[in-house]
């Protein structure tokens, strides 16, 4: 049937493999079909186009559910010219066309669906037919959107069956039990982060694009390798201040939960609203400085240079005040405007030279790296979202601590080659003994002043970073001290092994914690949930697009030819108007 060609006393395995096949004839070769008669037994129709003689009748053999072609008249006189909008490209036979397609790439688009049926078929069909047909593939193979929050209550006890000591709760509005947010942390990214990850905590939120929308909040960290750690993650109906504060409410129970002492965190955020109050009020003994990757998109955004990005990026990793003023002072010769733009942020809460706490050298948070994780799966239903998570926080977990157990470093491989570079640096410079603690360390551009007691060099790389410095290793090794013991444990293979020791256990999957009988304990406060009363607006998003080419290119100036001056037109030139007023004189 590839050529798509009938013969008398050909069969079919039943009537719908038959219904299937001239169904696909009649797209694959352009002509309309018009269906005469059609039950379980029988099967009658026409070519659509008046005046063509084109035939087929089939019929069902007796005691068997084969199907037949008994007779095939004419040949089509129609030109076969049905390619635009072919009435038996319904959406149901996109859907059959696409689910495998749907099944290996979430994020097939409508306007690849047109091309490939385009392509062969050689028909055209609607965006908006093919925007439907996806939708409901995504439904027929993962489910609806209102089945993904009815079955919310039960997953999130699945979640924790399976996973002891797991938060997952589901929180509803209203009378009708409506949702309004969702949180999950999985033990074993509680005990990773309180055990062996970096205090820093970074904060964000991606909008999903499934039928009722809503935001998916999440905190994540770092490991002793600086990989990517993620720690909680939540689903509200919007991103408003009130969600914030819930879900910083929630990940402080999870953390208090877990450990006798809260320990000093730092918190990332890309300026979120409200972010900063909350961790203020939920985190009262811990830092919070902005993402450098946010705010330097921002100024990007807004003044559309290059060289100001790459000046905002110096002066934030400066470590001394004067290099700092440089790179400030090139900024505002560069740009006054943008100069008075980053004036409205605290110094102290995105250059490293003045924050108050702890970043070990990171002024960005990773949550771009999380929000890639669940990119294509956006547009499923909650619960998808939810199991893509988990998948990738099972493999990742799995393959981590596979791999660390071949590691015979002290230092996780990312801070051990820093280390390596300090200690070779070292081996330089000259080393002024001055009291059991107090070094100076001299170097062909400069001397600096380490103090081994205090963890500090007045170069400040030590503090900063929370590894010694070039000059902090020369005077520990002039003393014969171990450099690595005073390195932080945050950044120790064992840590990094201690933050991967617990497993995530997998989650049954929907169709087995569903069949009769097997249904998963509840507990008795669980009740329905309804999706939320927000639905996504018809038609398609609107779209801001930024050239990064742009960024780069000067802004157009206009040229008045009246007074020669620039920033106006002609029409608008108020020097024409004096010159009017002195004519009429």
């Amino acid at each position: 049937m590839e050529d798509h060609t009938f013969v008398v006393g050909q069969e079919f395995p039943d009537v719908k493999a038959f219904r299937i096949a001239i169904k696909e004839a009649a797209i694959a070769q352009h002509f309309e079909l018009r269906i005469i008669k059609s039950d379980l037994i029988r099967y009658f129709a026409k070519c659509a186009t008046e005046g063509c003689p084109w035939r087929i009748r089939a019929v069902k053999l007796p005691n068997a559910p084969t199907f037949t072609i008994r007779s095939l008249e004419g040949t089509h006189t129609c030109g076969k010219k049905a390619q635009k909008g072919h009435h038996q490209a319904s959406v149901d036979w996109i859907v059959s066309f696409i689910e495998e397609r749907l099944r290996d790439n979430i994020n097939y688009k409508p306007k690849d669906i047109l091309h490939d049926i385009h392509k062969q078929y050689g028909i055209i069909i609607p965006y908006k037919q093919a925007w439907r047909a996806k939708e409901r593939g995504l439904a027929a193979i993962y489910g609806s959107s209102e089945e993904g929050y009815c079955l919310l209550p039960a997953f999130c006890e699945q979640i924790k069956e399976t996973n002891p000591g797991s938060i997952a709760e589901v929180f509803t509005t209203g009378a009708d039990n409506h949702f309004q947010r969702l949180f999950v942390s999985f033990h074993a990214s509680i005990h990773g982060f309180l055990n062996g990850c970096l205090p820093i905590v970074g904060l964000g939120g991606i909008q999903l694009k499934s039928k009722y929308l809503g935001t998916l909040l999440s905190a994540t960290s770092f490991d002793a390798d600086g990989g990517l750690f993620p720690l909680a993650f939540g689903v509200v109906d919007t991103e408003n201040d009130d969600n914030w504060i819930w879900f910083l409410s929630e990940l402080h129970k999870a953390l208090e939960m877990n450990s006798k002492k809260m320990p000093q965190l730092t918190f990332l955020s890309g300026g979120q609203k409200g972010t900063l109050d909350v961790v203020r009020i939920k985190f009262p003994n811990s830092f919070h400085a902005l993402c450098m990757r946010h705010l330097s998109e921002s100024i990007g955004r807004k003044f559309k240079n290059s060289r100001l990005v790459h000046l905002l990026w110096k002066a934030a990793y400066a470590t001394t005040t004067s290099a700092f003023k440089e790179k400030m002072a090139e900024i505002e010769e560069l740009s006054p405007e943008a100069a008075k733009w980053i004036q409205q942020f605290p110094l102290s809460g995105w250059a490293l030279l003045y924050f108050e706490g702890t970043r070990y050298g990171h002024l960005s948070s990773n949550i771009e790296e999380f929000n890639q994780w669940i990119l294509d799966a956006r547009e499923l239903p909650i619960i998808q979202v939810i199991e893509v998570i988990h998948s990738k926080l099972m493999s990742e977990f799995e393959d981590r601590r596979i791999r660390s157990h071949s590691w015979v470093s002290v230092l996780a491989p990312t801070a051990e080659t820093r280390m390596q570079e300090v200690i070779s640096r070292a081996s330089t410079y000259q080393v002024l003994q001055s009291d059991e603690v107090e070094f100076e360390v001299i170097s062909a551009e400069r001397s600096e002043i380490v103090n081994i007691g205090k963890h500090s060099c007045s170069c400040r790389d030590w503090q900063l970073y929370g590894i010694p410095c070039s000059h902090a290793a020369a005077a520990l090794m002039s003393c014969q001290k171990d450099v690595y013991a005073f390195t932080e444990k945050c950044f120790t293979v064992s840590n990094y092994q201690e933050t991967y020791s617990e497993e995530i256990h997998p989650i049954p999957r929907k169709i087995e914690w569903m069949k009769l009988g097997e249904a998963p304990t509840m507990n008795e406060d669980a009740h329905v949930v309804r999706p939320p009363k927000f639905r996504r607006p018809p038609g398609r998003p609107e779209k801001k697009r930024i050239c990064l080419v742009d960024l780069n290119r000067e802004k157009h100036m206009v040229h008045c030819s009246l007074c020669n001056q620039t920033g106006h037109y002609k029409t608008t030139c108020k020097a024409a108007d004096i010159v009017k007023g002195i004519e009429q004189l």
